[in-house]
Formats: structure tokens, sequence, C-alpha cells
């Protein structure tokens, strides 16, 4: 099975495929109370909001799990697809939000980062309890390559899991993504943005811990790798941003996946540069390769104008579908 996606001929190039999406495309209609919110308590003193489509259903019904991308939330424009989407086909949805993203400041001295497997395999370990049924599970962007991470990571035990993941626009090399972000229009345009709601959110965590990080070179940070020198790479372990991009990379552990995995990147992602994006001879058996020629990041806009972005999610579900027994 595969996706012949094709952009809309009045859309050209990614980045206009992917500013449409995120600003400007239509979806599948979701009303905002559709989703019921609830709180984890993690094993660090923390919590983890959570946002459910169709959570009082019952029945052995599929359940997918939505891990966002960076600075993203239940509210981001493919969180509301997928969601749609599922809603359509009676599934259960959990959107489980990286520390911090939900709205309200997290508790603990941490954020959330690009390869925290443990952050994923915890918070898919929650769900497994809640869900009887089974289960796949999609990232988008950041989220996409945590998940690969900890699919590279877990093997053959992610079985005992879930039955199928997928990943849309993952950044599996991320320092060559990050480079990327941080150089011309990209920078002046997509990083400009992150770092309009990272750098207030690091700096709330700095009033919560006095000291936790450099705030005049936090303050100075005007690219990505700046930011996760002073903030990311720090708080979460790792030596510097070099470290990190290089150790929280999925790319490496792509071959070491024992599950069945989708990775659906756009050769021309703005953010995640053709030429790093993984090979046949670089994946295990059972990964799937989808990489369209157009589609931008997150992107994917189809039909005529208006276009809509329901395309890839139902795409990727239909996929997933596939995993499930």
């Amino acid at each position: 099975m595969t996706w012949a996606y094709q952009a809309p001929r009045w859309l050209p190039g990614g980045n206009f495929q992917t500013i449409y999406a995120a600003k400007l495309a239509t979806t599948a209609a979701l009303k905002a109370q559709c989703w019921q919110r609830e709180r984890w308590a993690t094993p660090d003193g923390d919590f983890v909001d959570v946002d459910w489509i169709n959570r009082g259903l019952t029945g052995p019904r599929p359940m997918l799990v939505l891990f966002h991308g960076l600075e993203g939330s239940s509210s981001s424009h493919y969180a509301r697809s997928f969601a749609a989407q599922a809603m359509q086909r009676g599934w259960t949805m959990a959107l489980p939000h990286f520390r911090g993203c939900s709205g309200e400041i997290n508790l603990a001295p941490r954020a959330y980062h690009s390869g925290d497997h443990e952050e994923i395999d915890w918070m898919l370990q929650q769900c497994r309890q809640r869900h009887d049924g089974p289960m796949v599970a999609v990232g988008i962007s950041l989220g996409g390559n945590a998940l690969m991470r900890w699919a590279g990571v877990a093997g053959h035990t992610a079985s005992q899991m879930i039955q199928g993941v997928a990943s849309v626009c993952a950044p599996l090399d991320l320092t060559a993504s990050g480079h990327a972000i941080d150089q011309g229009f990209n920078r002046r345009l997509y990083a400009r943005m992150f770092l309009h709601t990272m750098k207030p959110r690091a700096l709330q965590k700095l009033e919560q811990f006095p000291n936790l990080f450099d705030r005049k070179a936090l303050l100075a940070a005007d690219t990505l790798y700046a930011f996760d020198n002073v903030f990311t790479a720090p708080l979460h372990g790792f030596q510097n941003v070099d470290d990190y991009w290089l150790r929280a990379s999925a790319k490496p552990g792509l071959a070491h996946i024992q599950i069945p995995a989708l990775v659906l990147n756009a050769c021309n992602d703005p953010f995640v540069p053709a030429w790093c994006l993984p090979q046949g001879k670089e994946v295990s058996h059972t990964v799937t390769l989808w990489q369209p020629k157009a589609g931008g990041h997150v992107g994917f806009p189809n039909g005529p104008f208006p276009a809509n972005v329901d395309a890839m999610p139902c795409a990727v579900l239909d996929w997933l579908k596939t995993t499930l027994h």
C-alpha cells in the first residue's frame, strides 16, 4: 500500500504548502467540546494533560495515540484533522501533551525534547492500561522523531504494547533539520515563529527554578541551535546541542524497529532536507517509506481552493488499519 499524493497546481512549493495547511486550509468539522481532558500524574511529581476523542465508547475498537510536534497541541491543524478522522471511523483517540504544551506550565525543572523515548514509553503504557483493544500511534514532526526513537529502542518488545506506528514529517536527522531551519528564509520565518513561544515558556521555567540556565544567553538566542544549547540540551541531560541533536535523532534506530512502521516525509519539506531522508537500506524490513515529491512540512493540502488537509490523516490511518489484528 502506498499514497500517491499530488499537491494542488495552484499551491506550488514546500513553503506555500506548509503555511497554507497550518494557517488557511479547511479540515473536517470538529467541535472543541468533543475533546475530553484528563490529567495524569507523572512519576517525577509533574503532570501530563491528555485530550481524548470518543473516550466513552465501549467495545474492542482501535485506539489512536497522537504525539504532537514542536509547540503543538490538540488545537494544531493536524490534531483536529486526525481527531475528525478518528471520530468518523469510531476509533478512540488520545493526544498526550508534552510537558508545558497543554496551556499550563508544568511543575518539574524540565520541558520536552525530540528524542524523549522514555516519556513516549510511559505515555504509551498509560494508554495501554486504559484501553483493551488494538492500539496504534502517530507522531507529528518532533513527536514523530520521538516515537520512532522509541520504536527503535523498544525493538521486538514494542509489539507487546502497540500494533503499528507512523511518523509524519519527522526530523529524523536532527542535525540536518536543525541547521536547515536556522538558515535563510527558514530562520526569518519558522525559527522566529517557534522562538516566539519557546522563549517566554523557558523564562516561566526560570521563574520556577532560578539559576536553571543563563537568562541572558537565552534572551540572545536567535536560532534553534542557540536555544537548544542554552535550554533544551542541558535541562534534559545532554552535554550540548550537538550531543542532543546527535543522540536524539531517530534515523540510526530505524534499522532496529520490529513492528510495522510508516515513515512519511515530503521531499520539499522546508525543515527536513531531502538528502537526509532515510533510504530502504537504512531501515528494517518492517518499515515502509513514503516520500512524495510535494507536501511541505505537515502540509499535504488537497483539492481545489480552498484546499483541505484531510487526505494525509486519512491515508496514514488507512495504512495503520492494515496493522490491526
